[in-house]
Order: C-alpha cells, then structure tokens, then sequence
C-alpha cells in the first residue's frame, strides 16, 4: 500500500511538473498591425496560457534581426519570410520552418490605367520604383521573365512619387501600400494591380521558425506553438471587430499612425493569404507546400543569392 502511495504521488508530481509554463519568447518581424493578428488574439484570449505556455510575445523595432534574435538564443522562436529563411538555411543556420502561416505572397506591381501599362510586356523602357532586399527578388524575377528592360528607381516607404508620376510602376504591398493609394485619391479602377502570385512567382511570406535544435529538444512545443498561433487566426477572422480594437489598442502603444480601416484592410488581405489554396478549415492551414519551397529556392539560386538549395525535409518540420 505505501509502494503503491509513494507511485501515485510520484506521478501527480510529473503532472504538477508538466504543467507548469513554460517560459518562452517569440518575436514578430514587424510593428504590431494586423499582419500579426493571429499572434496578438492567441496572446490576448490566453490561448497560450493555457496550454502550459508561457508566452512572451515582441515585436521587432525595424532595425534588429528576429532572425538573428533567435539564432543567437535570444529568443525562441520568431517570423519571417521564405526568401530570408532559405538563404540563411543555405548559408549553413540551424534554422527550421514549422508553420508556414501566409501562403500568398501580398508583395505587387501598381500601374495607373492611363499610363498605358496594361500588360507586363507595356512596363519595358519604363520607370519603375522598387525597394531593396528581399523585396527585390520577385520584380527581378518578374522582369527575367517578361524580358524587360527597365530603369530602376530607388523607392522609400511611401508612395507619393508614384502619385505625382514621378514614375510610371510601383512596388508595393497589398496590404500596405496599395491601400494608402487608394486613401490618397486613387480609385481601384484607375490602377492596374501585377500580383507576382499571379504570374507562377508565388513567394509565401509570414511562417514561424525556430531552431533545429529547439525544434529537437522538445518538439511538442512547436506543435503546440503552430495549433495556437492558428486558432488565434481563426478566432481573429471570426470576430473582427474584437479584433480590430485590440490591433488599435497595440498600434497606440507603438505611437504607428493608422485606424480602423487601414487594420480592417489588412486583416482582410491576410485572411485571404492564409486561406489562399488551403481553403476555410483552420485543420488545413499553416503547412509549406514542398512546391512553393523548391519555386522560391530556384529563383534564390537563379540570381546568385544561394549556391546549394537546402532539402525540404531539413527546412520544413510539419506542426501537425
């Protein structure tokens, strides 16, 4: 009988043990906006919390590295683009994707109707305004394609040039630029929208990483990460207005100039990239088509920014 009592108080210890949080700390590649609102309604609604872990959610300051963050063991886990990701796998980082959130890329080409360009082949000879680092690979992918030759602009972040027609194409991203064009007097159909996904140059965006050596040591966490971090998209898309409020309420304490219809559009957008060929069910999300990986590591290696591309099965560990 004592045998059998010191067994079972053994095991409610493990329990107890087991139970406790675990503290951990994951950064988002960006200021807080509706880009990251699975993440934020996962936090605020406790989902984390509940599942034993103890989450300590940040945002990244524009100017540091999440990814550099988490490969100096800084962090945990963290948010990044597919095109970064790979290279710095290729490179030789003990870097892992277990939850590819964004399935479509939001990254994009804007013409005005009246300047002619109707068609990729109408962009030759033209002005064209374009960012730097990743967000270069896909246009100059784009432009390989259609054989166009074009002069380059350097473009900031905003897009005033494009509006007093300093230059003829804009980069800019769905969620984020195009809609300030259309805050600032352009309509919809006087713009002519070149989605890159549109043209079998798919480069999925957002998914959540960590190492292979965290990934190693306690591969339930991950899962657990993914599962939550989904089902506070689900609930984000199922109550936006809660939703909203709460990506305002973040926005303040960064001081980010925005409002309600700015998030809303946004949430919107990035509801369609998570649901983009996955469909409705949250069961079906999250996971990194072996297809859009090898797409995006041949154009990598194509202009010259990775020599070897890294195996799916080492890059990718399913969060199911």
């Amino acid at each position: 009988m004592k045998k059998k009592f010191i067994v079972i108080l053994l095991a409610c210890f493990v329990v107890a043990l087991f139970a406790e949080s675990v503290p951990i700390k994951m950064e988002l590649h960006w200021f807080p906006q509706a880009q990251f609102a699975g993440f934020i309604m996962a936090y605020e609604q406790g989902m984390y919390e509940d599942a034993g872990i103890d989450m300590q959610l940040s945002f990244s300051d524009g100017v540091g590295s999440p990814l550099t963050k988490m490969l100096d063991g800084e962090i945990d886990f963290c948010t990044a683009w597919l095109s970064q990701t790979i290279a710095l796998k290729s490179e030789g980082a003990d870097i892992l994707n277990f939850c590819q959130v964004l399935q479509k890329s939001s990254l994009m080409l804007v013409s005005k109707k009246e300047s002619g360009i109707e068609k990729p082949e109408d962009m030759k000879g033209k002005k064209i305004s374009l960012w730097s680092g990743d967000f270069t690979i896909q246009p100059k992918a784009f432009f390989n394609k259609f054989q166009i030759d074009y002069i380059p602009i350097k473009q900031s972040y905003n897009i005033y040039g494009f509006l007093a027609e300093a230059w003829d194409v804009a980069s800019a991203m769905y969620y984020n630029e195009y809609y300030k064009m259309i805050l600032s007097g352009a309509n919809e159909d006087e713009l002519n929208k070149f989605f890159f996904s549109d043209y079998d140059l798919n480069f999925p965006e957002d998914g959540i990483y960590t190492t292979n050596k965290t990934y190693t040591k306690n591969p339930e966490l991950t899962h657990k990460i993914c599962e939550i971090s989904l089902k506070g998209w689900e609930f984000a898309f199922q109550n936006e207005e809660e939703t909203l409020i709460t990506i305002l309420k973040y926005c303040d304490e960064y001081k980010m100039q925005t409002n309600y219809a700015a998030q809303k559009w946004m949430l919107n957008v990035i509801e369609e990239s998570i649901k983009y060929q996955t469909g409705e069910k949250r069961t079906s999300w999250g996971n990194l088509k072996e297809d859009d990986y090898y797409k995006v590591a041949e154009i990598l290696k194509q202009q010259g920014i990775i020599k070897k591309i890294p195996t799916y099965s080492d890059f990718y560990r399913s969060g199911e």
